[in-house]
């Protein structure tokens, strides 16, 4: 029996929750659901990866109905964030009939969201600056809406969203649930709740590092860049994230690793938004073993199994860190972060022992950069430039590529489909043979363009 059954979940959502492979609730599942399941508003202080993303819409699919009418709003910092967690809710929702989920983000063009909006969608996610576009062009009523999630609340509010939650709060109509995540809570947050959740209920999961082992690496006279390319030669971890703090070294540092042999990209804020996609695609599905990101870009990010993070430099605060490192060590797995010091950093590094007791320390002289031990993933992202606008299923694309044996099954790896693209995880050796395949052939009847990336 599913343990979720102790909330009274209908059967059907017990049974699309166990065909989901989800059977047992996180901490803050259990924390949480029993407030929001009885419709209280709440405050929740919650990481990434922590599974906030079914707590809040397992709250919605009680809810929602097919009354065409906008029921349920998502507010998320980022496009990314917002499309996981779209997707997450269409699965979650998919038992109950006729519900319509609708993104809503900046960076994507207007018109397809106008045309999609003279039906409202019964549940919406959005980033705030372009749901108040269409509030405003009146596009969208917030009267009807009974349920608001601010997810990732610290994050809308570091990218300077507050002017336009405010907007969207007036807009709402009284006696709506409001349900708030936050990875941490600052003044900001509390003054916000001060104002818009005054008698919402707290619970806070901590972040746990205890599957975590930390390790500080004394530069000496070895340059960052330098630093890091040993460490990933030593170490070899099957993936990893490094934490740069400016854009200019995310984009400096990415390129000097690949130069040196290792499957490396950055993600940061001047990134065209197909690019940013195209970054993640790859990473997530291994054919780019090492994000080099800023912390900016990379809240909203839901990568599950991160083998190893690497901090060029100390974070500029500690709650930061620990956010940075929280990306390892998941789901029981055991995870490595290590941190750059030089001797520059002696505040935040006594800042860190304070929080986290004695850390091994050790000089990165001692490591020596080996380019036969740079490890190579096993699979590369070919991009198909269709997606599902065109109807594209995944079952379309393993039918082509295997008819007549051109492709073996086992080498197609994972499909990404979004709205209008398409990421196939392809083993090196099928590679030629795939893209072979997909310009000889039509897919779903459309003459399809593909390229490595």
């Amino acid at each position: 029996m599913s343990a979720f059954s102790q909330f009274s979940l209908p059967d059907s959502l017990l049974a699309n929750l166990d065909s989901m492979g989800i059977q047992n609730p996180t901490e803050i599942q259990q924390a949480a659901l029993p407030a929001l399941l009885a419709g209280d508003d709440l405050i929740a202080q919650a990481a990434t990866g922590s599974g906030k993303t079914l707590t809040f819409a397992l709250p919605i699919a009680l809810k929602v109905t097919s009354d065409i009418a906008t029921q349920a709003l998502v507010l998320c910092p980022t496009r990314e964030l917002a499309e996981q967690v779209a997707d997450t809710i269409r699965t979650v929702l998919r038992v109950v009939p006729n519900i319509k989920v609708q993104t809503l983000c900046g960076g994507q063009p207007m018109g397809p969201q106008i045309q999609s909006l003279r039906h409202a969608p019964q549940v919406i996610v959005a980033t705030p600056g372009r749901l108040v576009e269409h509030v405003e062009k009146r596009r969208v009523d917030l009267r009807t809406v009974s349920q608001l999630v601010l997810d990732e609340a610290d994050r809308m509010l570091d990218v300077g969203f507050a002017d336009d939650l405010d907007v969207i709060f007036h807009a709402m109509a009284p006696g709506h649930q409001t349900m708030l995540f936050s990875a941490t809570y600052t003044d900001e947050i509390n003054r916000m709740c001060e104002t818009w959740l005054p008698t919402a209920q707290k619970v806070e999961v901590a972040t746990k590092v205890a599957s975590i082992t930390q390790q500080f690496y004394r530069l000496g006279s070895v340059k960052r860049y330098d630093a890091v390319a040993r460490i990933l030669s030593h170490h070899q971890p099957a993936s990893a994230m490094i934490f740069t703090n400016t854009k200019r070294e995310a984009a400096e540092l990415a390129e000097v690793l690949k130069q040196q042999g290792f499957a490396a990209l950055a993600i940061h804020g001047d990134l065209e938004q197909r690019e940013r996609n195209q970054v993640l695609a790859q990473f997530a599905n291994g054919s780019c073993l090492y994000l080099i990101a800023t912390d900016v870009a990379a809240r909203g990010l839901d990568i599950p199994d991160v083998a190893m993070v690497v901090n060029l430099q100390p974070a500029h605060d500690v709650e930061t860190h620990v956010h940075r490192i929280g990306r390892t060590g998941r789901a029981g797995r055991e995870g490595l972060a290590v941190t750059l010091i030089s001797d520059d950093d002696t505040r935040p590094y006594e800042l860190l022992i304070e929080r986290f007791g004695a850390i091994k320390s050790v000089g990165v002289q001692n490591l020596v950069f080996h380019a036969n031990r740079i490890l190579q993933p096993v699979v590369q992202t070919v991009l198909i430039q269709a997606g599902k606008k065109q109807k594209i299923r995944k079952g379309d694309i393993v039918g082509l590529l295997t008819r007549d044996d051109k492709v073996p099954s086992d080498d197609i790896v994972d499909i990404q489909l979004t709205q209008l693209d398409t990421y196939l995880a392809i083993k090196q050796r099928s590679v030629k043979r795939t893209l072979q395949q997909l310009r000889e052939n039509r897919l779903k009847g459309i003459k399809v363009i593909a390229r490595k990336l």
